[in-house]
């Protein structure tokens, strides 16, 4: 049986040259190449495919947005993000929101042409290096919770990581940088840390960080989310 491919990928050099090396395989058809989310969903649409391989930091609408968009219009097609991020947390969000699996760009053919037909067949497929990291990040103790009451959830570490940034006032865009994160990752980590702390804006998140920790930063240059 023929699998048929799609790739989604701002960088075209690379594009072409996964292109190139799945086109050798006889059982692999590439259907397809889109540049963005958006051009990526209206292809997925219109060539069915079996398996997408999606890249995580795109401009515009990223890969993480995307790949909630093709999971609702395309439920039997196997999703999986092909990206330079080893960040465990993007892993994480990535397979929750319904990715079937998770790969680095430094990936032999080999290994990546078998992923793309265990993928095809229903199962998950996930990078040696991070499955490594993410069973890591679970042997760890869960943080402590950042409120005593009742009504408060415990934040993650990165959750905390980001909201000492938020009473610096760094932007979205610095926090990314600081914390080597896409930024549409840091959008997603400020809305749990809102909903978490029941709060409405970055601003109250701010307050809130300097009033557990008066030395965390000052609120001036807090921007929308």
């Amino acid at each position: 049986m023929t699998i048929r491919i799609l790739l989604i990928d701002d960088h075209t050099l690379f594009r072409s040259g996964v292109h190139a090396l799945l086109q050798r395989q006889p059982d692999f058809e590439v259907v397809g190449e889109a540049p963005d989310g958006v051009e990526g969903i209206k292809r997925a649409k219109q060539y069915r495919p079996d398996v997408i391989l999606l890249d995580l930091n795109m401009p515009g609408l990223s890969g993480l947005e995307t790949l909630q968009l093709l999971v609702q219009d395309l439920p039997d097609t196997a999703i999986v993000m092909l990206t330079v991020s080893e960040e465990v947390e993007e892993l994480t969000i990535a397979m929750r929101d319904g990715a079937c699996g998770y790969l680095l760009k430094n990936i032999e053919a080999d290994v990546l042409a078998a992923a793309i037909r265990k993928a095809a067949a229903g199962q998950p497929v996930i990078a040696d290096d991070m499955t490594a990291k993410l069973v890591a990040q679970m042997r760890r103790p869960p943080p402590a919770p950042v409120r005593n009451d009742d009504t408060a959830e415990s934040l993650t570490m990165r959750e905390r990581d980001i909201m000492s940034e938020l009473a610096r006032g760094a932007s979205n865009k610095d926090i990314a940088r600081t914390l080597d994160l896409a930024e549409s990752t840091v959008k997603i980590h400020v809305r749990n840390i809102l909903r978490k702390l029941k709060l409405t804006s970055r601003v109250q998140v701010a307050i809130y960080a300097m009033e557990r920790e008066p030395h965390a930063g000052t609120t001036d240059r807090v921007q929308k989310t």
